[in-house]
């Protein structure tokens, strides 16, 4: 699934890497873009890809690109392109041992019941994301509380920067919280960009919120 526009980085100019493992996947596939293919294409080699496919993180551009399979596994090393790109990974994981205080949260300055962090490696340090009618919007409030939590928490330190997030949502007798890739929280801020309606949300947005968090689960238990 492409992330939504508004999320993409138009990031130019970035430095190549000696060796660029992209060309020689392009010489290898012959570098012709099908032109005139349906659907989307590897936004690395411009293969065909289908509506399901894999995704790579530009980590200097903060950015997704949809890739096809080839190109996602060529990335999976972090130290295939010296740290620019890097393959998302596809694991599910839910942390039921997790902890956070009504203070921990509200200190984060969320103003609604879902958020997703994750470990910036640029910035050295994580950041927060909430999804809006409008994309994802970044908590610019002190994390302080946050890494308190992660501090104590060893699967929160497992997580991979960049690539892998801390899924959170806010329930009446605690929170949520799963760990999974980037892409599926861009996942959960397009569902919200696409069906909020009005102050609320509406029924429409709420029902698919609770279809996408069950397939989370269901994945987590995979």
């Amino acid at each position: 699934m492409r992330p939504p526009p508004n999320l993409r980085s138009l990031a130019r100019n970035k430095p190549r890497p000696a060796v660029d493992p992209v060309a020689v996947l392009r010489e290898f596939t012959g570098g012709v873009r099908e032109q005139g293919a349906p659907g989307e294409q590897c936004e690395m080699c411009s293969v065909p890809i289908g509506p399901q496919h894999s995704h790579l993180a530009d980590i200097q551009g903060h950015r997704l690109l949809c890739t096809c399979r080839s190109c996602y596994l060529l990335f999976t090393d972090g130290g295939a392109s010296h740290g620019h790109y890097r393959s998302v990974p596809e694991r599910y994981r839910a942390n039921a041992e997790f902890a956070l205080s009504a203070a921990q949260w509200d200190a984060m300055g969320i103003p609604v019941n879902l958020a997703f962090l994750f470990y910036q490696s640029d910035q050295g340090r994580y950041v927060a994301f909430y999804p809006s009618p409008g994309g994802a919007t970044e908590s610019l409030l002190d994390l302080t509380a946050w890494n308190e939590v992660v501090a104590g928490d060893p699967r929160l330190q497992e997580l991979l920067p960049d690539v892998e997030a801390v899924l959170l949502r806010r329930l009446d007798d605690g929170f949520e919280c799963h760990l999974v890739p980037i892409d599926a929280c861009y996942e959960l801020v397009g569902i919200v960009r696409r069906h909020w309606e009005g102050f609320a949300g509406g029924e429409e947005v709420w029902r698919r919120i609770d279809e996408f968090f069950a397939g989370v689960r269901e994945r987590g238990r995979g």
